[in-house]
């Protein structure tokens, strides 16, 4: 990490803790289509990234580029609507920066969420899969200076998806009556689509879904004492196992059409996962 990496994560945080984002209590960060969570927020406040320094922006379709500071059932929550890829030309340290920059506000846990082929055959588009590990083969390095910077959190870094938080995603999912699958997300860099003999790696390798984004973001907030949990919406069938070719396009209407059993999750899940980060 360069002087003006660092620069640009403090300028942020002092941006972000400028406009009371520190006082949440949870951050999401949602992936293409799913940004519709955002609008259930109490007492909804929207912050464009263009009005944040340090903060980059996106030029993805279906990333709205904004924050969104609210409650849930009281819980104080800043949503992250769109982030930054690879690429796009982003350094890994830019990728990470927001989520690190909730890190130093004290934000104590961190929902990621995206869009993501799926990789089993088996189950059906679009569904909803909680992460529960992750192989990262993204060709970057965040640097050991972007991880000593941040917070002395001894606990355990290799375990990256929080096993706490990961058990109320599924208590309330069972509640509400929704099918949450379980499995490990693959990180590619893109922006092309995987091939048919990438998919058939990454089946080897267990992965059950896969996408462009999320790993990085996943392990720079652990590793600044951040507990992490993600979902991924699987909008579509991986290279070599739908008969469909890929688009970004079906990526977004998948989202949409997946949107309100997404936003019943996570609106339901708030509380519980706040409560959860406050008992440990």
């Amino acid at each position: 990490m360069n002087h003006a990496t660092t620069t640009g994560l403090e300028t942020l945080t002092a941006s972000l803790a400028s406009r009371g984002v520190g006082e949440a209590r949870l951050a999401l960060v949602l992936g293409s289509g799913l940004g519709r969570f955002a609008d259930r927020l109490e007492g909804a406040r929207a912050i464009p990234y263009a009005e944040l320094d340090g903060m980059p922006r996106s030029t993805v379709p279906g990333h709205a580029g904004r924050l969104v500071v609210g409650a849930v059932d009281g819980v104080r929550v800043v949503v992250q609507q769109g982030r930054v890829h690879l690429y796009e030309g982003w350094s890994a340290q830019e990728v990470t920066r927001a989520v690190r920059a909730f890190a130093r506000l004290g934000i104590p846990g961190l929902v990621l969420t995206n869009a993501a082929g799926g990789v089993d055959a088996d189950w059906e588009t679009p569904s909803l899969m909680r992460v529960t590990d992750h192989v990262n083969m993204q060709p970057v390095a965040l640097g050991k200076r972007a991880f000593a910077l941040e917070s002395g959190d001894s606990r355990r870094k290799d375990i990256v998806y929080d096993p706490v938080m990961g058990g109320v995603l599924d208590s309330v999912a069972l509640e509400v009556g929704i099918s949450l699958h379980h499995g490990i997300y693959a990180g590619l860099l893109g922006p092309s689509y995987e091939t048919p003999a990438e998919i058939r790696m990454l089946r080897a390798a267990g992965a059950a879904a896969v996408g462009m984004s999320t790993v990085l973001e996943a392990t720079a907030a652990r590793h600044a004492g951040t507990r992490v949990c993600a979902v991924s919406c699987i909008t579509n069938a991986a290279a070599g196992i739908g008969d469909e070719p890929l688009s970004h396009e079906e990526v977004v209407a998948a989202g949409e059409e997946i949107a309100e059993r997404f936003c019943t999750l996570l609106g339901a899940a708030i509380e519980p996962l706040a409560k959860a980060l406050d008992s440990d």
